[in-house]
Formats: C-alpha cells, structure tokens, sequence
C-alpha cells in the first residue's frame, strides 16, 4: 500500500517498505488493522501540515525502534543522520518505571529535541486518541479503562500546548481530546 501523498517522497517511500518489512505481522489493538495504518497516518498528518520529507519519513518510522528490531544504526545507515536522530528522540526508555514516569520522560525528551520532534509526537497522539475515540464510540467502557494512557494525553497535550501552541497538530490534538470527552458516558 502506498497512498498518493508519497508520490513524490523518495525517502519517505523507502522509510515505508521498511517499516512494512519491520511492522509485518503486526496489527493495531484497537480494531486489529495492520499496523502500518497508524505510522501512515502519522506521516499524512505531518505532510498535511506542511513539513519536511524527513520528519515526514520519522513519522512513519517513529515507532520502529519500539515496535521492532530495528536499531538506531539501521535507521541512520538507511534513512540518515536527521531521520534517525528524530526516530531516536521519539523513542521511550522502556527500562524507566512505572508508566507515569516512562512517559514523563518522553515527554521530556521530545520537548528537549525541538520542533521536529513536537511535530511528530503531536501527529502521533492525534492518531492514537483517534483510535480511542473510535474505540469508545463502540465500547463505553474505554474511557474508564484507559484512564492511565488519557492521562498522559492530557500531560502530552499541556507539553506541547507549552512548546508549539499554535501548531496546527496541537489544536488538533485539543479537539481530538475534547471530542473524546464528549461522548456519552456509559450507561
């Protein structure tokens, strides 16, 4: 599958067929999709709003180095110095515990890296409260039994608010939210 808008992306055409290659078998937990829907999404996300191919080409890639066993050097070896340093700052520390303070970390880490960084992470969490979303829209229950991860999209949504307020993600991300807490809870 390639959709139209990386016609014209040879990087980030050729960060698909690896994350393809890297994510093959995987299916997404909230509606059991292939799991390259949701590195596509990100990736149409950030060429939408306008960035560079190489974030363009981080968002698709940016959950390989979680999600697969590809390294930091594979990724700078295939894709370069930029991209990997992007995929490198989006990745969390999974040796860092509990939950709140693994994610609190991220959250530090992607702020510390800059606007690229933001960009991604913001289209990131667009996608995932998109599946929640649509995910609470059948089962009522989600909201209540995801309370951690929305937590931390809250604490994503103040992080970024606080570096890139104005970025087009960013109030995307506030509306995704805000439609999640709009629907009605369960009976």
């Amino acid at each position: 599958m390639e959709p139209a808008f990386l016609r014209s992306l040879p990087l980030a055409r050729r960060a698909l067929v690896y994350a393809q290659q890297m994510h093959e078998g995987q299916e997404r937990a909230s509606d059991h999709a292939p799991f390259i829907l949701h590195p596509l999404e990100v990736a149409a996300l950030l060429h939408n709003s306008g960035h560079a191919e190489t974030v363009v080409a981080a968002g698709i890639l940016h959950d390989t180095l979680e999600d697969s066993a590809a390294t930091p050097a594979d990724i700078e070896g295939r894709f370069g110095p930029d991209v990997g340093a992007l995929v490198a700052a989006m990745t969390e520390d999974p040796s860092i515990e509990p939950f709140e303070a693994r994610k609190a970390a991220l959250r530090d880490q992607i702020a510390g890296f800059g606007p690229d960084a933001t960009a991604v992470y913001a289209a990131d969490k667009v996608a995932k409260v998109r599946e929640l979303r649509g995910r609470a829209a059948r089962d009522a229950a989600v909201p209540a039994t995801d309370r951690e991860r929305l937590e931390h999209y809250a604490h994503s949504l103040q992080m970024l608010e606080h570096e890139t307020p104005d970025h087009p993600l960013v109030r995307q991300l506030r509306f995704e939210l805000e439609a999640l807490r709009a629907l009605p809870p369960s009976p």
